[in-house]
């Protein structure tokens, strides 16, 4: 199968029932996106499909073709983060940093859609990430930040 992965294309010999999370980690060795639960209830495995927020440890192979997946890999552009990133790095998110990369991809594809999205619409949206260091305050203050950027 093909696979459009950051804007590269990749042939991958995985069974299109393969969830999209095992073929990015085992098959093309991106592993910004983590294994939470496997159940798409925690967010640590979102990734952007077409620019929306996707759970990938549900999302079959067969479900991605035609479609353009972006990863935490593929944000940075030319030696610069994304406004997200770099807001999460700002504000010192990081704790434990496991959910980082999914929040940070929820939290995009939230400021493609609403650039200007008010504390109760981040709260609302991110609502089904888990962040089991509880920064949940920073992380909508990041991401109100990255909104200004």
């Amino acid at each position: 199968m093909e696979l459009q992965v950051n804007g590269n294309k990749h042939t991958v010999s995985a069974a299109s029932d393969t969830s999209l999370l095992y073929v990015l980690r085992d098959e093309l060795d991106l592993t910004g996106s983590k294994y939470g639960c496997g159940e798409g209830q925690c967010g640590a495995c979102t990734v952007l499909m077409d620019g929306k927020a996707v759970r990938s440890c549900r999302v079959p192979l067969s479900a991605t073709q035609g479609k353009q997946i972006t990863t935490i890999e593929g944000l940075e552009k030319e030696g610069q983060l994304h406004p997200v990133q770099q807001a999460f790095l700002d504000v010192d998110v990081f704790q434990c940093g496991y959910c980082a990369p999914g929040m940070i991809m929820s939290a995009v594809a939230l400021l493609e859609t609403n650039p200007r999205p008010s504390e109760e619409e981040i709260v609302a949206h991110m609502n089904g990430n888990i962040c089991r260091c509880g920064t949940y305050p920073r992380i909508v203050k990041a991401i109100k930040e990255a909104s200004n950027a």
